[in-house]
């Protein structure tokens, strides 16, 4: 098979709903950070469904929004697009500034694709009991190290509630869809290793990759 083919197979595993069974008793946080290239090894956290309140307001665009992920593979930052997804970077700031992304793991990672996390559940079917939107230009693009929210196939360009991707790839090939969140601004060796940690043909990860604590910044 063609990685052009690969990538459309991918793409619209990205957009349904991926069932993942995952079995555990209780998260490993509290993990000082380790070496990208090198995981702490820890029981899978307990899924469980969440719900949240949906912000009222956005966030200042004037400022620099990061959040901060902190792994048992290492810690990432990811820089908020607030002027062009404000809804879209609001929310994820506020999930991630109520515990939303504590003790939940990347329950999908496509080697030389995506890594997806953000659903408390680990069924891929997961979210907050709401949704945003921020229709994506349609010039956009999902290159190396872009983090974009992932959607289910009817929902409308740019619908996200709290399952986001990262690109490992060069460019995922991916139509402009999918809101972007921002983009990582450190880290990007933790993530690349992450993505390593799956099985190509399940698209399951091989090892508990968790995130332990979300941490929201502003400068």
């Amino acid at each position: 098979m063609g990685r052009d083919a690969h990538r459309r197979i991918a793409a619209l595993a990205l957009i349904g709903a991926l069932v993942l069974s995952v079995a555990g008793c209780g998260g490993g946080g509290g993990s000082d950070d380790v070496a990208a290239g090198d995981c702490k090894s820890v029981d899978a956290p307990t899924p469980g469904a969440r719900t949240a309140k949906q912000p009222t307001s956005t966030l200042d665009a004037s400022k620099t929004w990061d959040v901060e992920l902190k792994t048992n593979c290492g810690s990432f930052t990811i820089r908020l697009d607030v002027k062009n997804s404000p809804n879209t970077a609001t929310s994820f700031a506020s999930l991630a500034r109520t515990g939303f992304f504590d003790n939940t793991i990347f329950h999908r990672i496509v080697p030389g694709f995506v890594v997806q996390g953000g659903d408390p559940t680990a069924s891929g079917t997961g979210g907050p009991g709401y949704k945003v939107v921020d229709k994506p230009p349609a010039s956009a693009s999902y290159t190396h190290g872009v983090v974009a929210m992932a959607k289910t196939q009817t929902e409308a360009a740019g619908t996200s509630g709290s399952q986001f991707f990262v690109v490992t790839a060069d460019d995922a090939g991916l139509p402009p869809d999918y809101a972007i969140l921002g983009k990582v601004v450190e880290g990007i060796d933790v993530v690349d290793h992450i993505g390593t940690l799956g099985d190509p043909a399940t698209e399951q990860p091989t090892e508990t990759v968790e995130i332990e604590k979300a941490t929201v910044t502003s400068s």
